[in-house]
């Protein structure tokens, strides 16, 4: 017994080297190989890949609501059915317009190009597009121009609190300033000798526009009879073009002239803060006065 004891203690009861344990061993690794191979032992199978023809339907479906989300709140492409903009934009040009802006609360300004919603009886003479049904439902998300909606793209050259004129043979003139229109304006027009106008005010939140080819553009002056006096509401407005996108060797950004930029051209805008500051000092210099008066008052008495 006492040797019994003594050969168990703190020693494996089966050892590998021992014959006879062999057995078990293999027994052991052969049940332990089996275990990992086994679903029950918590591994899992690997899964096949999804087919492709099973993914491209929801592809399809996540590429249309991103490009219906774009069109909507982004971009998105309009055609030019005239040639009132030429030569800055040609008949069949597709420009991308910017949507994103004005939800953030910009307004036009002067010198942009603009896509915006007839304001209502500019566009009744023009004949209604007839479009299939596969080009409505590019446009609905907006991966071909808008076939139905009855929009129009000018030049915005003034805007609310502005006055603008154009009289026989003169420049077109904002708040008194001359407008130097002919890197922009189609060869050989004049600035309105077609249609001269003016002075108009433009009204606040309104904008007043007119074509680059002056001489083949029924733009604001043509509409001075309509509710509005020819100006254009900005919550018509869809959005400023900002490049011709097709086709690719028409390929060109819409900059804003640089007659727009000229100093002057805000001149009613910036004398408001000049006057209000002029009226807040008057009543600090009065005051500055009447404390260094008091003094000397009291020293007369």
């Amino acid at each position: 017994m006492a040797v019994g004891a003594r050969s168990g203690h703190g020693e494996p009861e089966d050892r590998p080297d021992i014959p006879g344990n062999a057995e078990s061993a293999g027994t052991t690794a052969g049940r332990t190989e089996s275990d990992d191979d086994s679903p029950s032992s918590g591994s899992t199978a690997r899964k096949k890949p999804r087919s492709f023809w099973k993914e491209l339907p929801l592809l399809i479906g996540i590429a249309l609501i991103l490009a219906l989300l774009i069109k909507t709140f982004l971009v998105q492409a309009f055609s030019i059915p005239s040639d009132s903009m030429q030569n800055t934009l040609q008949r069949g040009d597709r420009v991308l317009v910017d949507k994103l802006t004005p939800w953030f609360g910009a307004e036009p300004e002067r010198g942009e190009v603009v896509v915006f919603h007839d304001p209502g009886g500019w566009l009744e003479n023009t004949p209604a597009a007839n479009p299939n049904a596969v080009q409505k439902f590019l446009s609905f998300i907006g991966l071909m121009p808008s076939a139905e909606e009855k929009d129009l793209i000018k030049r915005v050259i003034a805007i609310g609190g502005d006055t603008v004129e154009c009289q026989m043979n003169g420049p077109v003139t904002v708040n008194g300033k001359a407008l130097d229109d002919k890197s922009f304006i189609f060869k050989g027009n004049t600035a309105c000798n077609d249609e001269p106008f003016g002075p108009v005010e433009v009204p606040k939140g309104r904008i007043w526009v007119m074509g680059d080819h002056r001489q083949n553009s029924l733009d604001s002056r043509y509409h001075q009879e309509l509710p509005g006096g020819g100006t254009v509401s900005t919550d018509e407005v869809v959005g400023r073009a900002i490049v011709v996108a097709w086709p690719i060797n028409r390929w060109a950004t819409l900059p804003i002239p640089k007659t727009f930029d000229q100093p002057g051209l805000n001149a009613a805008a910036a004398l408001a803060p000049g006057a209000l500051g002029f009226a807040g000092a008057v009543p600090i210099v009065l005051w500055r006065r009447r404390h260094r008066a008091a003094p000397e008052r009291q020293k007369q008495d």
